[in-house]
């Protein structure tokens, strides 16, 4: 699907904010309600827009920690990368997997109360995943820049 000037302002705006209504959105578009509505769902259904989130804030419900995790796996086994990624979706702190290509097999988020729950997830759950062969922790500090926006 080609996208024009006005889906590329709808997107735009959406990324600001995707709680807005549709009359809202066409609104600030500088269109009526109708083919404003109509544009999202030819963006839908093309697979461009793909859903919607709400963003929280974990700090204010207690989660103050977030560590990332670099994994190498032992790839002489066959099914590693399957049999890690299927244990280390169980894990409910763990709020992001990425596989990756490079010296670096998995990239993993994962969020804490706290370093004595952080320590606790490590011990019991993190280690005790499978075919891991090397692991490197890296605690965020500060967050100076965090966006999903695209350039529009």
């Amino acid at each position: 699907m080609q996208i024009d000037a006005t889906d590329r302002r709808l997107l735009r705006l959406l990324q600001d904010d995707a709680s807005q209504s549709v009359s809202e959105l066409a609104a600030k578009a500088g269109m009526s309600t109708a083919p404003c509505w109509r544009r999202l769902e030819k963006l839908e259904a093309a697979g461009i827009i793909i859903g919607r989130k709400v963003d929280i804030d974990y700090s204010a419900l207690g989660f103050t920690v977030l560590v990332f995790l670099r994994i190498t796996l032992d790839k002489t086994h066959a099914n590693a990368m399957d049999e890690f990624v299927r244990e280390a979706r169980n894990i409910p702190e763990v709020e992001t997997i990425q596989t990756l290509l490079g010296r670096v097999d998995i990239r993993m988020d994962v969020r804490a109360r706290d370093l004595t729950h952080y320590q606790e997830i490590y011990r019991t759950r993190i280690l005790r995943l499978p075919h891991m062969l090397d692991l490197e922790a890296l605690m965020l500090v500060s967050e100076v820049k965090n966006t999903e926006s695209l350039p529009l």
